[in-house]
């Protein structure tokens, strides 16, 4: 078992950035009583360890963080899965279908492996059983939570009123 007098020591980039946190936003921290760390990636092409490191930097200052304070922590992690299909990936199925639907957001491109409803939603089913994080969000699940019908209508109405006048 390492001694918490060597964590307070280390220079390792991780209890540095953990330890400047606290010092940095102690009020914060207080006020809400746990830590809340946010990570993300776009899901546009099948894991790789650019993707694994998006997160595993986070995780990384969550357990920097365990070992120097008992508050809660917490990894909220976002999938930006209304991102454009920029290319189609050399290792899937099924490449015709993916060639067809690019720059389509990745909600609405099939599921080449043909699992899931989507090619965002099969990456994003990957991704959840390659890293541990407390909370999981899709920006297309975000977006259909908060979106307001009346706001809509406005914004719409406004759009064409603006566009009549030109």
């Amino acid at each position: 078992m390492i001694k918490k007098e060597n964590f307070d020591k280390t220079s390792a980039w991780p209890f540095v950035e953990a330890k400047k946190m606290l010092r940095e936003r102690k009020s914060f921290i207080e006020k809400k009583g746990k830590i809340i760390l946010q990570t993300g990636y776009g899901p546009s092409g099948l894991p790789h360890i650019g993707t694994f490191g998006e997160v595993a930097r986070t995780s990384m200052i969550v357990n920097a963080l365990k070992n120097l304070t008992d508050l809660p922590t917490e990894i909220i992690t976002f999938s930006d899965d209304m991102d454009g299909l920029r290319k189609v990936p050399d290792n899937v199925p099924q490449k015709e279908i993916l060639e067809k639907n690019l720059h389509k957001p990745l909600t609405q491109v099939p599921d080449p492996f043909e699992k899931y409803n989507s090619f965002g939603e099969h990456n994003n089913e990957m991704l959840k059983n390659f890293w541990i994080t407390s909370i999981f969000h899709t920006i297309l699940k975000v977006q259909l939570n908060y979106i307001n019908l009346d706001f809509l209508i406005h914004l719409f109405k406004s759009f064409w009123k603006i566009m009549m006048e030109l």
